[in-house]
């Protein structure tokens, strides 16, 4: 990405689009999206992103998608979504009263699509929102509207508390919960 891009993303402050349809197992829910992602209109974009590596290896996919292709996630009952909109160079960037604010918007876009399960991507967000001063990963005992929610680790590079192994295990976990033990299959 280039300094211009950067630059555009930051003034813009254009939100990265959910890809949410009516009827998915899952919304993996990121915290905001990343000056890459913004930039280039797709979901973990960005050097260092575990994200798509993730996904495929805890059989969500058949392949690796790469942050162009975010829109087939879709084609395997899942979508994907950010708390905050502001793009940001990281996420520490945001403040407390943005997630509390973005709680209604996300509540109703999950009451309007009905998803079965809401991923958050970090602890923070769901922390911030369910006013929780503790939380542990995996599935929590309240939903958010309709959805289940649950707890996965933060697959951004900077997050180096977790290796690629231990965010695959976590993600086949919640993918058990999602759909089962069934392969990665495109619905159509």
């Amino acid at each position: 990405m280039t300094d211009q891009n950067v630059i555009a993303a930051r003034e813009a402050r254009t939100a990265l689009p959910d890809l949410i349809v009516p009827g998915l197992s899952g919304v993996f829910c990121g915290l905001n999206p990343g000056l890459a992602a913004a930039a280039v209109g797709h979901h973990f974009e960005g050097r260092g992103n575990r994200f798509w590596r993730a996904v495929h290896l805890a059989g969500f996919t058949e392949r690796e998608l790469k942050p162009a292709e975010d829109v087939q996630l879709l084609k395997y009952g899942f979508g994907l979504a950010t708390v905050v909109c502001r793009p940001t160079a990281s996420a520490s960037e945001l403040s407390k009263d943005e997630y509390v604010a973005a709680a209604e918007g996300l509540l109703c876009r999950l009451n309007r699509f009905r998803p079965t399960y809401i991923a958050f991507l970090g602890k923070d967000a769901y922390a911030t929102m369910s006013q929780r001063k503790h939380v542990t990963w995996g599935l929590q005992h309240e939903p958010l509207g309709t959805a289940k929610v649950w707890l996965l680790p933060n697959p951004s590079g900077r997050n180096r508390g977790f290796s690629l192994a231990e965010l695959v295990e976590a993600y086949r976990e919640f993918r058990l919960a999602a759909v089962g033990d069934v392969e990665p299959c495109p619905a159509g």
